[in-house]
């Protein structure tokens, strides 16, 4: 019988900096889901989704120095390595031009509105989390931090403007900081 380790999320940062392998594959065990079901949300294609989730435990492998516990969580430090990954996926040249050559049938299921919704983020108390806010609260977060646009994109988008994104999503921040303690 092995004996799998178990970390708290100090051992579990010092034993990663110290490049453990076996911390890595605890890591990946336990926070891997989680990650793909962030990464998924911004990019549908699942074979796309496990590549760009991969390059974000690479990044984690070669930046966990740059890990600094006293400005947050560790988990919420990889959420946004996990969640730039994707978007910078998203934005890439190579993908934009993918997505160009996709036979017709592929986009129309890409675009069904069940892709629309938070798939994937109860296991972690997201959904729970982002019903409690204000619906223009809630669409602005999903916009900017699930699917990846730009402050910018969603003033065009929602037709509001620019300040106004920026309080609303601001203000929501603070909503979630709160309910999250």
């Amino acid at each position: 019988m092995v004996d799998n380790p178990t970390y708290n999320e100090q051992e579990l940062v010092e034993a990663l900096r110290s490049r453990q392998e076996e911390a890595f594959r605890y890591l990946y065990d336990h926070y891997s889901g989680a990650l793909y079901g962030i990464v998924k949300q911004i990019i549908i294609d699942p074979e796309i989704s496990n590549d760009v989730l991969q390059e974000v435990f690479i990044n984690i492998w070669r930046r966990i120095e740059s890990y600094d516990p006293a400005k947050g969580r560790l988990f919420t430090w990889m959420l946004n390595i996990a969640r730039n990954a994707s978007i910078d996926m998203l934005r890439s040249k190579g993908f934009q031009n993918s997505q160009k050559n996709q036979d017709l049938s592929k986009v129309v299921d890409n675009n069904m509105p069940s892709q629309v919704v938070l798939p994937e983020t109860d296991h972690i108390g997201l959904k729970k989390v982002l019903a409690k806010l204000k619906v223009e609260h809630r669409v602005l977060i999903e916009l900017a931090y699930f699917k990846g646009y730009t402050q910018e994109e969603i003033a065009q988008i929602e037709g509001i403007p620019l300040g106004t994104v920026k309080t609303r999503i601001r203000n929501a921040l603070v909503q979630l900081r709160e309910y999250i303690k």
